[in-house]
């Protein structure tokens, strides 16, 4: 296995619309084993292929974070089929942007179809915390970024923060 370098704030791939994956074939597989090396490495909850620059519609999230007994997942090319439950707010971070953490709206409740590295279909019902996080990743593959959901007031407040970040600096 391999780190990927995380791309951060201002690099043009974050803003790019993620392809569905056709074939998962080895060298996909290595790239996706890859990506979630990098998303533990860096101690993220997620972390989707654009944050390492391919726009494929897959992403890797830290079961273990949430359940001791779980383990990381790798999902490829998600669906959101439903959303319920109540719209909270709630903190989220991000890799693409160390240090900055804003408080965003999202659903409780999820439900998704996505595919396993086997190629199988499968349907995952997320709440809480899990299901922000598989939001906030498949936001990243439709290249959308969380302070894309912000008001612009509250984005000008950041702004001098957005700056340092794409000019490299942790704020």
């Amino acid at each position: 296995m391999s780190l990927i370098p995380i791309r951060v704030y201002g690099e043009p791939v974050l803003r790019k619309v993620s392809s569905p994956i056709e074939n998962i074939n080895g060298s996909l597989v290595k790239f996706l084993k890859d990506m979630n090396e990098t998303m533990l490495a860096a101690r993220g909850l997620g972390l989707a292929a654009n944050q390492i620059g391919k726009t494929v519609r897959a992403f890797a999230i830290d079961m273990n974070q949430f359940d001791v007994l779980d383990e990381p997942r790798i999902i490829i090319n998600p669906e959101v089929m439903e959303t319920g439950g109540e719209i909270v707010t709630g903190e989220e971070g991000c890799l693409s942007f160390p240090g900055l953490y804003q408080m965003i709206e999202r659903p409780t409740k999820i439900t998704i179809k996505s595919v396993n590295l086997d190629g199988k279909e499968y349907y995952f019902d997320a709440q809480g915390l899990v299901a922000r996080v598989i939001l906030h990743e498949i936001d990243h593959l439709d290249g959308v970024l969380f302070i894309d959901k912000l008001s612009s007031a509250q984005r000008n407040l950041i702004k001098s923060k957005l700056k340092r970040i794409k000019d490299g600096e942790r704020v």
